[in-house]
């Protein structure tokens, strides 16, 4: 067992607090501390956040810096210190943390080495190399790491929570509002065009069910509006939605250079039916047509819909995806396990 010392969200429905939650489940000792929290209520309104995003959090380094003296002289003692994402920690930040003389982690699910967030993570970058240990779910992003000089680089897949994605047991408990033909669970971006995509295939006559933020910001909206759901699901809404769907669309971002999203294995590990676009990652990971469906073009996606929705192929896949997931072990706790094991391994 290790005494984990861990930075990163805490709110139920982050990736950030499943991941802390799998690392106790396999049985290791966590502290976790959320930097946000102890932000000066100045830096907490929307138009600070919105600033301090677009800044790198230059503006909440001295805040941050003061928490971690805090924790650094309360007594805590870790095995190992894992920060989830790292926007808040900048070079000082590590160099307090070096200061508990264990490994430091870093595991980021987002994109720092690109382009998509403009200067969100200055103050990560500044500080990789004297991280111990970086975790990335990009092939690119591995390689940018290790030439910004980072000591040891770790490329792992996303993936589901075993307890958090659990399907419903029985399916009939599923609420009706949850129920739909295909759905789309996920923000609206600009520039990431998902409301043209979904456009198109309500023009192609199919019925999508949307759930998230922002997407009365569409230039599309007052013809979406009818199939807007609500805003961003959580918790067992999340896989009422996943598991009440026929099919789930996988939308990727590519200004964050996605290949696959936590949406690839959420989905077929909730018992949905994963129709996403057609990558490298999404190829290796299931069988196209058996375990899963893809396309190349929203075109190509209503093609997909309308036959599968019109047959009887539907729970041959979601289950054959569902089993094809478990199978491959991208769960939080095989994933976290992994990261220790090949992490800690010859690191001082």
């Amino acid at each position: 067992m290790l005494n984990i010392l861990y930075f990163g969200d805490n709110w139920n429905f982050s990736t950030a607090y499943h991941r802390a939650k799998a690392l106790e489940r396999i049985g290791h000792q966590v502290i976790h501390y959320h930097a946000a929290e102890h932000f000066p209520e100045f830096f907490k309104s929307s138009i600070m956040k919105a600033i301090n995003f677009r800044s790198g959090y230059r503006l909440v380094q001295p805040s941050v810096q003061r928490k971690l003296k805090e924790i650094l002289h309360s007594g805590i003692k870790p095995d190992v210190i894992w920060v989830d994402n790292g926007e808040f920690f900048g070079r000082k930040c590590l160099q307090i943390l070096k200061q508990f003389n264990c490994p430091v982690i870093l595991y980021s699910i987002d994109d720092p080495t690109g382009k998509r967030d403009g200067h969100r993570f200055d103050r990560l970058l500044s500080a990789v190399k004297l991280y111990d240990v970086i975790a990335v779910v990009r092939g690119q992003a591995a390689e940018e790491f290790k030439a910004l000089g980072a000591k040891k680089v770790i490329k792992v897949m996303m993936g589901y929570d075993e307890v958090a994605h659990a399907p419903y047991l029985h399916k009939d408990e599923i609420p009706a509002g949850f129920k739909s033909d295909v759905a789309f669970i996920g923000t609206w971006m600009r520039n990431e065009n998902r409301d043209e995509f979904i456009k198109v295939l309500i023009d192609a006559g199919i019925s999508v069910s949307i759930w998230g933020d922002r997407w009365p910001k569409s230039r599309y909206f007052k013809l979406l509006k009818p199939y807007y759901r609500g805003p961003n699901l959580g918790g067992k809404d999340y896989i009422a939605a996943i598991q009440g769907a026929k099919m789930c669309l996988g939308l990727l971002s590519k200004g964050n250079r996605d290949l696959h999203t936590t949406r690839s294995m959420e989905v077929p590990y909730a018992g949905g039916l994963l129709c996403a676009e057609r990558t490298s990652d999404h190829t290796k990971l299931y069988v196209d047509g058996i375990e899963a469906v893809f396309w190349n073009d929203a075109y190509e996606c209503a093609s997909i819909c309308k036959k599968l929705l019109a047959g009887n192929e539907l729970i041959n896949i979601k289950n054959a995806g569902m089993k094809k997931v478990r199978h491959l072990k991208l769960g939080n706790e095989d994933i976290c396990k992994h990261i220790l094991e090949k992490g800690l391994s010859n690191t001082n």
